[in-house]
């Protein structure tokens, strides 16, 4: 025994499909991954950068800078900042993602009006 899908969820995955093949939501993932994909592969290099400076350059990152303060510390302090700097990016970012989004929503809604 078939049970039928309510008409609304058919709707919903056939605006779907649409959404999924237009141009421009293409170009919207595209746009995120420009953006995605280098911040990720910049936060993991430095990520790792601490713990492998650390093993292969000791004696730097043991430098002072002021009082008991050494580069290791401060690098381990920089990647806080550079968390919050990263994600306020893509806050910045987001925004022009969902105008985008919105847009490639409206121009689905408006080619239903007219079909």
């Amino acid at each position: 025994m078939r049970i039928s899908q309510p008409q609304a969820v058919r709707r919903g995955s056939r605006h779907w499909e649409r959404i999924a093949c237009s141009r421009e939501f293409q170009d919207l993932l595209a746009l995120k991954r420009v953006f995605i994909i280098p911040a990720f592969v910049f936060f993991c290099v430095y990520y790792f950068a601490l713990p492998v400076l650390l093993d292969f350059a000791p004696r730097l990152m043991n430098t002072r800078v002021a009082g008991t303060l050494n580069l290791a510390y401060l690098f381990a302090l920089s990647q806080f900042m550079m968390g919050w700097l990263i994600a306020w990016l893509y806050l910045k970012a987001a925004e022009k993602f969902d105008r985008l989004a919105k847009d490639v929503l409206a121009k689905v809604a408006d080619s239903e009006g007219d079909g």
